[in-house]
């Protein structure tokens, strides 16, 4: 927050005695809540994200926004208490790590560093299917994988050397912001790989049901959302299907399926102290505070979970009241960077 005097300063007069502004207490109290936010986004990102209820609730906590110009040094812009940014490229990396070495009483959205290990699908899953959930209601896994840099008709032997069952879910190895990157495809047989393009990741498909659940993730806070996804696929189909299927991005807002009639078994959420487990885990290991996972239900199964994805900084417009869970963010971040003036002082 800006650093302000605790009191109104005041004016030496002829006599001697000191009189006060006629800025009043209230409004010295006010200036000091202010916060400022800087925030580098694409003009997409900005459009989804900084919608007109955000901008209100946010100034009547005295919350503004204002955006960075990618054209000038950003130490020469501000002062800042937060930087929001999701901008790609090493050149932008390298100015925010710069920024956030010599200006390490603002909080950065998130570390560039931390960003990176998801922007890579390689990474992006490493080390989940390690974590301990035994006492949260669930288990966590990952779908098998491989990598394929170069040639995918070459890969065909190496997907049975990696134990990877067909039908594939193939994705873009790295997810740099465009469209393409979001692409995915489903792969029946072993020909249809060199129909692909590398570089890029396979992923064996696994039945879920046909519901997808989006869990976003805001400092503490968690949301989860329900979303139509792949239906199963049948031993039958695997027998009969061949080539490969493109699919629509199943986190079309349109693809909710809240307001649904499904059955209870596909459509329950995941356990509260199972995404806590998890939130809690993935936040300490990525070192990040906005970001949302992936999920599916193993189709015959309660409690068997499986991560294939996981996004910085998504499309929080697709969630429930994320104006009001992201005042409160920034919030505690002011509080607690008093907090911490406090304990120093």
């Amino acid at each position: 927050m800006r650093d302000n005097n605790m009191m109104p300063k005041g004016n030496e007069t002829d006599d001697g005695e000191v009189g006060l502004n006629t800025t009043s207490f209230e409004q010295v109290q006010q200036q000091q809540k202010k916060l400022v936010i800087g925030y580098a986004l694409t003009s997409k990102k900005k459009m989804s994200f900084l919608q007109p209820k955000l901008e209100v609730l946010a100034r009547k906590k005295g919350i503004s926004f204002v955006s960075i110009d990618q054209d000038k040094p950003l130490s020469e812009q501000g002062p800042f208490d937060v930087v929001l940014h999701k901008l790609l490229g090493n050149e932008w990396h390298d100015v925010i790590e710069d920024y956030q070495q010599k200006h390490p009483e603002v909080t950065v959205l998130d570390p560039p560093c931390a960003i990176q290990r998801i922007y890579n699908r390689q990474s992006m899953l490493q080390g989940i299917a390690d974590i301990n959930l035994a006492d949260c209601d669930g288990m966590i896994c990952v779908p098998k994988q491989m990598v394929v840099l170069k040639n995918t008709t070459s890969s065909t032997n190496e997907v049975a050397e990696a134990g990877l069952n067909f039908p594939l879910v193939a994705k873009p190895l790295l997810v740099d912001g465009t469209a393409k990157s979001h692409q995915l495809f489903l792969a029946y047989d072993r020909l249809s790989l060199a129909e692909l393009e590398p570089p890029l990741v396979l992923q064996e498909f696994v039945n879920h049901g046909g519901v997808l659940f989006k869990v976003f993730v805001v400092g503490d806070v968690i949301k989860v959302v329900r979303r139509f996804s792949l239906p199963n696929v049948s031993n039958c189909e695997k027998e009969k299907v061949a080539g490969v299927f493109q699919f629509p991005r199943v986190s079309s807002s349109a693809a909710s399926v809240d307001k649904t009639d499904l059955d209870p078994r596909v459509a329950e959420l995941p356990p509260k102290p199972l995404l806590e487990g998890l939130v809690r885990e993935l936040r300490n290991r990525l070192g990040l505070r906005l970001f949302n996972i992936d999920m599916i239900r193993e189709h015959g199964s309660r409690d068997v979970f499986y991560v294939i994805d996981i996004n910085y900084f998504p499309g929080y417009g697709k969630m429930p009241d994320y104006e009001q869970v992201f005042i409160d963010f920034f919030l505690s971040l002011a509080q607690a960077k008093h907090n911490k003036i406090q304990c120093v002082s």
